[in-house]
């Protein structure tokens, strides 16, 4: 009787543990078909956005057109703010500045980072957990969770259209489960009025490119000994700080979902640390030998802190 109980236990398990599996591969798809969606269909979204900052009433407009991808988003209180995308250009309209245009995918300032997140890369470091149904804008949506195995970052809570798979609302956490910022969509449209609407950016004069200097690429003496799994280094390089004649070397990494830099730099002789949290990004410093060292990202201050105290520095040849 113990060997058959014991046997059925494990067939148990391991059927839970296959479960489990098959919900993290099929919530995992709804989110995938997220980011499809948000990137093909033609759709308008008025939405709000809440931080810590305060709230603002937007308004997003997406179509594609000859393959093309057609995009505005607009601020609708206050100054006139505007952002318009039209294929790999994004151009960028505030008063008081001049207008100018960078090349990208899609508008960082619109819609919430993880819509545009290749969500078969993150399954290795998170989980994707169901939490059922409710209704988000008068719209019956799917409510995911989005959280990192290893507990060294903040989490996501995602509701998402049944039928269009749209976004509706976003809940960006902290480890507390203390709402750091929000997307809320009040109202939308899904059809293709929204493409004609959009059309006449196809010929539209955008303001001209703006350069971004490259950094100095160098060998660096210094690495940190621990990242949070799944971070990698997408870039490196020197540039001088635009206020002082003092170069810092940076190092930016990502996971696909979250990113930080690690920047390092002459400093004073006195040692100490600051850290400092606004909203989802996290600054800490500390100096060590008249080196500054400085983890600037979207991550907790924990995660941050423990990344600084692991840069190690080569001694010189």
């Amino acid at each position: 009787m113990k060997q058959l109980w014991c046997a059925v236990s494990f067939l148990a398990g391991c059927l839970l543990s296959t479960n489990a599996s098959a919900d993290t591969i099929s919530t995992g798809a709804l989110l995938q078909q997220m980011n499809v969606a948000s990137q093909s269909l033609n759709y308008e979204l008025a939405f709000i956005s809440i931080n810590k900052q305060g709230v603002e009433s937007l308004r997003y407009r997406h179509a594609r057109l000859d393959n093309k991808a057609l995009a505005q988003l607009l601020q609708m209180d206050g100054p006139r703010r505007e952002v318009v995308q039209r294929g790999s250009e994004i151009s960028y309209f505030e008063p008081g500045l001049e207008p100018f245009t960078l090349n990208g995918d899609y508008i960082v300032d619109s819609l919430p980072s993880i819509v545009y997140t290749d969500f078969k890369r993150l399954a290795a470091w998170y989980d994707f957990i169901a939490v059922g149904r409710t209704r988000i804008a008068d719209r019956l949506c799917e409510v995911i969770r989005v959280v990192a195995r290893d507990g060294t970052r903040y989490s996501y809570i995602v509701w998402l259209d049944s039928e269009t798979k749209l976004p509706l609302r976003v809940d960006l956490l902290d480890r507390d489960g203390e709402t750091l910022e929000q997307f809320r969509v009040i109202s939308f449209t899904v059809n293709d009025q929204v493409s004609n609407m959009m059309r006449g950016l196809e010929k539209a004069s955008l303001p001209p490119q703006l350069s971004v200097p490259g950094g100095e690429k160098i060998n660096f003496n210094w690495a940190p000994s621990w990242v949070p799994q799944g971070f990698n280094e997408v870039s490196s390089g020197r540039r001088p700080l635009p206020t002082i004649d003092v170069p810092v070397e940076s190092r930016l990494y990502s996971d696909g979902l979250f990113s930080f830099s690690i920047n390092v730099n002459r400093a004073g002789t006195s040692d100490g640390e600051q850290i400092l949290r606004t909203g989802r990004r996290t600054v800490t410093t500390e100096v060590r030998n008249s080196t500054e060292i400085t983890v600037v990202g979207e991550l907790p201050p924990q995660t941050a802190k423990r990344i600084a105290d692991s840069v190690k520095f080569r001694a010189a040849p």
